[in-house]
């Protein structure tokens, strides 16, 4: 028997550290939401591309991240991952600080990868039905007009939208990319399926130090794709990837033009759905990452991919006025946060990494400020509903 001592001894101890795991990951549920921790898992969807797997825990029902779905509720937040607040934690996203600032109820249905295609039938299928006093579209400018392009001619169901014949239009644009580093299964399975898992290795304080690392380690040069900015004596330390950004807002591009055309269609039709169901409709314009910190790129002649960033922002700052054009001709409200975060430029307002170039906590709560001081506005509450135009900031 002695000779089995050891083994049993060392399958005590595996199991002892097991059943330990287990109960911290079970504590850990019972304290935190899930959904501020979990990779999302999503599966393909006919109309919206692809939706969180039904079950997700810290999801609602309908699949988007709140703690349940109300009867009725004063604000819907439609948008993409800007707007579901990746990076950040649920009561920290825009649409929930809005709340908190204002007083609302607010449902926030924004989702990874989502777009204008989306957000109309969203705002149909299930925003309306709440009875929203206010709609709010979150409209990141870096990819919003590309997602129309690709959803409308990839997906059958928004084939009444085509006015052009494009083929081998792909749609799933949540695939993840090739990677073959080490144990990447089971870093994917654990960062989908264990909260203490994504609090040992992705807590605020180890994220700080890998962006760190990431955006201004040794590597720097070897990015092709990357490129960073160190400002107001170190102050402002942000990394950027303008290239895909700046073919996104290219109008120059066919893909991009037609975006462009279905977009407005779908804000116009939007905020007539909303009036009929006397709701206002807001959208809400977030700048790409680039463009706030555009004073700071342009002034830096030495930063690389020199000759990209300037097409970008040259880009963004036509698309800006040709849509802007639009939706005050449309008597479309929307409110600009471009100014505001350009103000707080020095106040880390994005996530500190090489490849995420989502706002962080900072960065939504400055976007809530500059829609929350909109709602404010007695000047909305009283105003007959075909006046147009912003709230300047």
């Amino acid at each position: 028997m002695k000779q089995y001592k050891p083994f049993a001894n060392t399958l005590i101890v595996i199991v002892s550290a097991l059943i330990g795991l287990l109960l911290s990951e079970a504590i850990a549920r019972s304290f935190l939401n899930p959904a501020d921790y979990l990779s999302v898992s999503m599966k393909r969807d006919e109309i919206l591309g692809s939706i969180v797997v039904p079950g997700t825990p810290g999801f609602d029902e309908w699949g988007y991240r709140n703690l349940a779905i109300p009867a009725n509720v004063d604000i819907v937040a439609l948008g993409d991952s800007h707007t579901y607040g990746n990076t950040a934690k649920m009561e920290e996203s825009w649409p929930d600080v809005v709340g908190a600032l204002t007083g609302k109820s607010v449902y926030n249905m924004g989702m990874g990868g989502y777009g204008p295609n989306q957000y109309s039938y969203l705002l149909h299928s299930r925003a309306l039905g709440l009875k929203p006093g206010i709609v709010l579209c979150g409209f990141y400018m870096g990819d919003e007009f590309e997602n129309a392009f690709t959803m409308t001619y990839g997906l059958d169901h928004w084939s009444f939208l085509r006015q052009d014949r494009f083929v081998g239009v792909d749609a799933d644009i949540w695939r993840e990319p090739d990677d073959d580093r080490v144990l990447k299964p089971v870093r994917v399975w654990l960062s989908r399926n264990s909260v203490l898992y994504q609090i040992l290795f992705h807590s605020p304080i180890a994220n700080r130090l890998k962006g760190t690392i990431q955006v201004f380690g040794e590597d720097r040069e070897q990015d092709p794709l990357k490129t960073t900015l160190i400002a107001e004596g170190g102050k402002i330390r942000e990394a950027f990837r303008p290239s895909g950004i700046r073919d996104r807002l290219d109008m120059n591009r066919q893909e991009i033009r037609e975006g462009v055309r279905i977009t407005k269609k779908l804000l116009r039709d939007m905020n007539e759905a909303c009036l009929k169901n006397g709701s206002r409709f807001v959208v809400v314009v977030i700048p790409t990452k680039e463009m706030v910190f555009s004073d700071y790129l342009e002034q830096d002649a030495a930063i690389r991919l020199r000759d990209v960033i300037d097409e970008l922002l040259s880009h963004e700052r036509e698309i800006r006025k040709d849509l802007f054009e639009y939706l005050q001709e449309s008597g479309i409200r929307y409110v600009d946060t471009l100014p505001a975060m350009k103000r707080m430029a020095g106040h880390e307002l994005y996530a500190l990494s090489q490849r995420d170039m989502h706002p962080g906590r900072n960065g939504y709560r400055v976007i809530a400020d500059s829609v929350a001081e909109y709602l404010k506005n007695d000047d909305l509450q009283a105003r007959p509903s075909d006046e147009r135009g912003p709230l300047s900031d």
